[in-house]
């Protein structure tokens, strides 16, 4: 394995994940440019000046760069890079570009020749779908769902029959809207997985049907607050046609005397298969047969 580069070179523009939360969670790469870079672009002055104290790093080489002034500011940057300076780009926290600015610059610069080299870090939504325990071979991500209901619901129903894992990154205030529409949506039994305050003291990771999901976050009112990610299980792994006949047998015993909802619970345990997928099964059975009838 070859050593890692970090010396910096001129004229060229880093992109630089910093932590999420925990700030023992920054690469000994990523300290090194930032302490060397002629200029450091950050999307908040105040959260990263703090950053860069925290590690003893010069915080007079600051620039601001945000949703405001991002044109604006690269032609500013660009001309800095032209003339021989190296560049820092950080979000408030995470890796650049994920839901931050950054794009315009970034492509400016490949249009240019002016070299971009991107150092890997921390991500909420990587770190969420890494311990959800979903399907993670194939996932979007869908960064903030719309403020208003309307095309809140409207950008959910797009996405309805979509077979990957969904990711989602939502603001507490909008949390139990953003619930409540996807039960109308995807249906109650649609597998969400919560995570919030990544990295921090008070993280928390929980999963359930998203109906269940939200009674659990109604239930106390911290469970509503912090930075959250939401995970979604794809449409394709509601319908798995390949559950055992020996699990829908089971559940078909169990349903003469218990309510769906138990007796798809009772069938995963007994048989170790998905819940949701059991249920839903249960339910295109009953709808074929009304369909037939």
């Amino acid at each position: 394995m070859n050593e890692p580069d970090t010396v910096v070179t001129a004229s060229t523009l880093y992109v630089v994940p910093t932590p999420i939360g925990n700030l023992d969670d920054i690469t000994y790469r990523a300290l090194e440019v930032l302490k060397n870079v002629d200029v450091i672009a950050a999307e908040d002055t105040r959260n990263t000046r703090q950053l860069l104290k925290h590690f003893a790093i010069n915080t007079q080489r600051l620039s601001a760069f945000h949703d405001h002034n991002e044109k604006q500011k690269t032609d500013y940057l660009l001309k800095k890079l032209q003339d021989g300076q190296s560049i820092a780009l950080v979000s408030d926290a995470g890796t650049p570009l994920i839901n931050d600015p950054g794009y315009y610059l970034v492509r400016r610069c490949r249009e240019s020749a002016i070299r971009v080299i991107p150092l890997p870090g921390a991500c909420a939504a990587i770190t969420a779908l890494s311990a959800a325990g979903v399907a993670s071979n194939r996932f979007c991500y869908e960064g903030f769902l719309p403020a208003k209901k309307k095309g809140r619901q409207d950008t959910l129903q797009s996405l309805l029959e979509e077979p990957r894992t969904l990711i989602f990154f939502e603001a507490p205030h909008r949390l139990i809207e953003s619930l409540q529409d996807m039960i109308s949506v995807f249906g109650a039994q649609r597998y969400v997985v919560l995570a919030r305050e990544l990295t921090k003291k008070w993280e928390s990771i929980y999963g359930a049907p998203v109906g269940e999901l939200l009674d659990w976050v109604q239930q106390n009112e911290y469970r509503q607050r912090g930075e959250m990610v939401l995970i979604v299980e794809g449409y394709q792994a509601l319908f798995d046609d390949a559950l055992p006949k020996v699990a829908l047998h089971t559940l078909a015993l169990l349903r003469q005397t218990l309510p769906l909802k138990t007796a798809a619970k009772l069938t995963a345990e007994i048989h170790n298969v998905n819940k949701n997928s059991l249920y839903r099964h249960a339910l295109n059975s009953k709808q074929d047969q009304i369909n037939g009838s």
